[in-house]
């Protein structure tokens, strides 16, 4: 049957330590400089606003590989395809009805290999080991797999994270839960925890479906759920560290990027962007906090460049249902903001400097704002790939910080010509030469990109497990 939404999610609320191997590093004293963005490049922007369903636009250096559609039960508009972990040659696909998981070692053949059907939304996911953590951030009668949704006036809905042994990709396992006050909207591992042979993971909650319980006003806190290895049934909340005032009225963080190299973290917290002091896992401490009363509605992600000097902060404007890629809503809401980490240690500052939007227009059937991504490799410069829902995916370039610029881009027609319908990427992340865009109505998509900027990238060897809110140094 097709996944049932719960009725309480309106609109309104919506709106509201690795190094990884560099292969072909000279051993001989500087770094050749790396090409300007960008002769291979996007052609002179174009409005796509015309794009028919199914049709692609796309700049000359950015292909499709391969696209593996949402299989049975979950090709259905409901269940939303989200985020995505990655081990080896395989990507961890999350779902709202539950979890699929791919074998990559072709890129352009990608292959099912198991799909867990475990509805809960809104299936953020994170891989470490042989374990797999699964965000869930509907009410649900209980946390088993075949669970209905909570009835109105349940006096113990749950919600929160549930754990998954993968150690055998064909058959993953139900193995245990943890609840969280609010629920799990996204989890982040957090390495170098106090006991080794823990995961520990930040999970972020808020209040997107009204009367969830644990999430009124001040909601200030994130959790710290610990998972021993080798006894995952004894997960729970260790930690509920306040990252707020006592007299905030704060609603919660969404989505939390770690930094282990530099033991920094930043904090997408609805009204705030947080840079948070993480070498003391269980106690993480701010260091700064920012604002954009003027141009950010939600802030949603972040992510640092790999010196760990600077942020890119997303800006979710209408929740991702809404198309903001207009020249109504223009080019500084629903963007990125750049930001340069100033100073060290306590004394360090958020200092803004540019917005990035992409600059095609899109129709009024396709959601588009900006959405979750990572850093594409390149040696001495700062490059990002990203999804933006119906919007698609951009390559761009911050190396200068005032004056991003867009490298290339890949997008699809609206999902329909007659109504909007959520779609389009949510995740767009490059893993070992290619770039993954889990996209929430077609599936999983392997793009290609060919550009003597990006080039470089195909060199570099990401860890076994890669969570890419869990930050490599490359």
């Amino acid at each position: 049957m097709p996944l049932a939404r719960p009725v309480s999610r309106p609109l309104a609320a919506l709106a509201a330590g690795v190094l990884v191997a560099l292969a072909g590093c000279g051993t001989g004293g500087g770094v050749e400089p790396a090409p300007s963005p960008s002769a291979a490049g996007p052609a002179p922007s174009a409005d796509t606003a015309a794009l028919a369903p199914g049709e692609i636009a796309a700049s000359p250096n950015m292909e499709l590989l391969a696209n593996a559609p949402k299989p049975e039960p979950f090709d259905t508009e409901e269940a939303f395809g989200t985020d995505m972990a990655f081990q080896g040659d395989r990507v961890f696909v999350g779902n709202e009805m539950g979890l699929l998981v791919y074998d990559i070692a072709d890129p352009a053949a990608p292959e099912l290999l198991s799909q867990v059907v475990c509805p809960g939304g809104q299936g953020d996911v994170t891989i470490a080991g042989d374990l797999l953590f699964y965000s869930v951030d509907y009410m649900m009668a209980d946390s088993e797999c075949g669970a209905d949704y909570a009835s109105e006036g349940d006096p113990e809905p749950w919600e929160g994270i549930r754990v998954f042994d993968v150690s055998d990709p064909t058959d993953p396992r139900y193995v245990s839960d943890v609840r969280t006050d609010c629920g799990s909207h996204t989890n982040t591992l957090v390495p170098g925890g106090p006991d080794s042979g823990s995961a520990y993971i930040y999970v972020s909650s808020y209040d997107p479906y009204p009367g969830q319980p644990g999430c009124e006003p001040p909601h200030n806190k994130i959790s710290v759920v610990e998972i021993p290895l080798d006894d995952p049934e004894s997960a729970s909340v260790v930690a509920e560290p306040e990252l707020f005032d006592a007299d905030s009225e704060s609603t919660g963080c969404h989505d939390i990027t770690v930094f282990p190299e530099l033991e920094l973290a930043a904090g997408a917290c609805m009204g705030d962007g947080l840079l948070l002091d993480i070498s003391e896992p269980l106690e993480p401490v701010v260091i700064d906090r920012v604002r954009d009363e003027e141009n950010f509605a939600f802030w949603h992600s972040a992510t640092f460049n790999n010196d760990g000097t600077k942020i890119v902060f997303t800006d979710e404007l209408g929740g991702g249902m809404a198309p903001t890629c207009d020249a109504a809503t223009g080019p500084t809401r629903g963007a990125n903001g750049i930001y340069e980490i100033t100073g060290e240690g306590a004394d360090a500052r958020l200092s803004f400097q540019a917005y990035y939007k992409i600059p095609r227009m899109q129709s009024r059937m396709a959601n588009c704002v900006a959405h979750n991504g990572s850093l594409i490799p390149v040696e001495g410069r700062d490059i990002m790939v990203q999804a933006w829902y119906q919007g698609g995916v951009s390559v761009w370039d911050f190396t200068d910080s005032t004056a991003p610029v867009e490298i290339g881009y890949w997008q699809r027609g609206p999902f329909s010509a007659e109504r909007l319908v959520t779609g389009g990427s949510w995740s767009a992340y490059y893993y070992n030469g290619h770039i993954y865009s889990s996209d929430i109505q077609e599936g999983l998509d392997v793009l290609a990109i060919s550009d003597p900027v990006t080039d470089p990238a195909a060199d570099v060897v990401f860890p076994e497990d890669y969570n890419p809110q869990d930050q490599p140094v490359y």
